[in-house]
């Protein structure tokens, strides 16, 4: 499958992904914000920077404010990132693909683009915004579940996922990034209950607390929860995970290939070179240094995935 269909699978599902894990990202800030671990508003100009959407409320407001921070991320069509614009652009483009995709999964969609509309109908008070997040979340997690419940596993289950999964990985990488750019602790404080604490929000954002305590027990510090975050092949957000189904889908897509796609040929680099080391070589390397490398990569493979099965022709 080449192509618009295949273009509007692809974008259907990142929309979607991106959604909830800008729900993610403004949770994070808000749990950074009622542990005081950052310094007034500045740890929502982290956030921004963090997901990528800075330049752009700057380009609109003079000061970075919770409020105007969460509602540029929640709600404004300003912003393509929004919640709101990523929860619509996944309709528009179900809407193309109507044909391609079950009635379950359409009736999914719709009723996600329909809640979100009313609850973001008005700006989202802070007292309400975990309740907002979690319904969000929800409402994703249902289109999810209607896919894998009620698609027909061939090329157009293989895009939506290639689409979710890589969307995921960016993000985990991001919020992983958060360590740096919102939770960077002075060196006394590295190894101290607010170093731990801070890993703890990132494990939280995640949606991988119970996993880790499964696998670590309690005794888990900061270098095993970026091992679990980045090379654990069980962890359903971990970078190593998202960039395996990626690989097993797109292989899907070109299994009548004699060689592999420039694409796949990209994903097996990342995974070999970056993800098949131990979480020291990751440290030594530098961990920002290391997240920064990742979304370049991943940004790549997006841009390939789009050449390989010509989108916009």
């Amino acid at each position: 499958m080449l192509g618009k269909t295949a273009n509007g699978l692809f974008w259907m599902s990142r929309y979607l992904e991106r959604a909830e894990n800008t729900a993610r990202l403004i949770e994070t800030g808000q749990r950074i914000a009622l542990t005081r671990l950052g310094s007034g508003d500045e740890e929502w100009t982290s956030i921004m920077k963090t997901a990528g959407v800075l330049s752009g409320f700057m380009e609109i407001y003079d000061e970075v404010t919770q409020d105007a921070a969460v509602d540029w991320m929640m709600r404004d069509h300003g912003n393509p990132s929004s919640i709101q614009s990523c929860i619509l652009g996944a309709r528009q483009n179900a809407r193309m693909v109507r044909a391609a995709i079950t009635g379950e999964t359409w009736e999914a969609i719709n009723a996600t683009y329909m809640s979100t509309k009313s609850i973001l109908g008005r700006r989202v008070s802070e007292r309400d915004l975990p309740t907002v997040l979690s319904a969000i979340r929800q409402h994703t997690a249902l289109v999810r579940g209607m896919v894998h419940g009620t698609m027909l596993r061939n090329d157009i289950y293989d895009f939506l996922r290639v689409g979710t999964f890589l969307e995921r990985a960016d993000n985990t990488a991001r919020i992983l990034d958060v360590k740096y750019y919102v939770l960077l602790p002075s060196v006394s404080a590295v190894g101290s209950s607010i170093d731990n604490v801070q890993w703890e929000i990132i494990l939280r954002s995640v949606s991988a607390r119970g996993g880790f305590r499964m696998e670590y027990g309690a005794e888990g510090g900061p270098q095993e929860i970026a091992d679990f975050l980045i090379l654990n092949r069980r962890m359903p957000r971990s970078l190593a995970f998202c960039v395996g189904k990626m690989r097993s889908n797109l292989a899907y897509l070109n299994a009548d290939l004699e060689a592999p796609s420039d694409s796949q040929k990209l994903v097996a680099e990342l995974n070999d070179l970056y993800l098949s080391q131990d979480i020291s070589a990751v440290f030594e390397f530098g961990l920002h240094e290391f997240i920064q490398k990742m979304l370049s990569l991943i940004a790549g493979i997006a841009g390939q995935v789009e050449k390989d099965f010509r989108f916009y022709e």
